[in-house]
C-alpha cells in the first residue's frame, strides 16, 4: 500500500517493511535454535527458491494492485496468473517430484 500516491506513505511504508522482514528474520534464526535444528547453508538451489518465491509474490502483489487500484482489469489478470503460477513452480522445487 506504500505505493499509492493518496496515502502518502512510500516512506513509513518502505521502513515498516523493512522492519519486518528484519524481524521474521531474526524469528527464523531464534525459531531453529529452538529446535537444535542447523543453520540454514545458503547454496544456489536456496537462493534460487527464496528468489522465486519473492519475484512470485510480487508479481501476484502487482497484478493485484493493478485490477484492485488502478482498475485495469486485463493486465493485472494475467500479471497476477503469471504470480500465481511462479508461486506453485515452488512446489516442485522445494518438495520435488516422487514416482509412484
Amino acid at each position: 500500500m506504500a505505493l499509492i500516491p493518496e496515502w502518502n506513505a512510500f516512506q513509513p511504508g518502505v521502513v515498516m517493511g523493512v522492519i519486518g522482514a528484519v524481524i521474521l528474520l531474526i524469528m527464523v534464526l531464534v525459531w531453529r535454535k529452538m529446535e537444535n535444528k542447523n543453520p540454514i547453508h545458503l547454496s544456489g538451489k536456496t537462493i534460487g527458491t527464496v528468489l522465486l518465491g519473492i519475484i512470485g509474490a510480487l508479481t501476484l502483489g502487482v497484478g493485484m494492485c493493478l485490477t484492485m487500484v488502478w482498475s485495469n482489469m486485463i493486465a493485472g489478470i494475467v500479471i497476477g496468473l503469471v504470480g500465481i503460477i511462479l508461486l506453485l513452480c515452488l512446489i516442485p522445487l522445494t518438495k520435488g517430484f516422487k514416482e509412484q
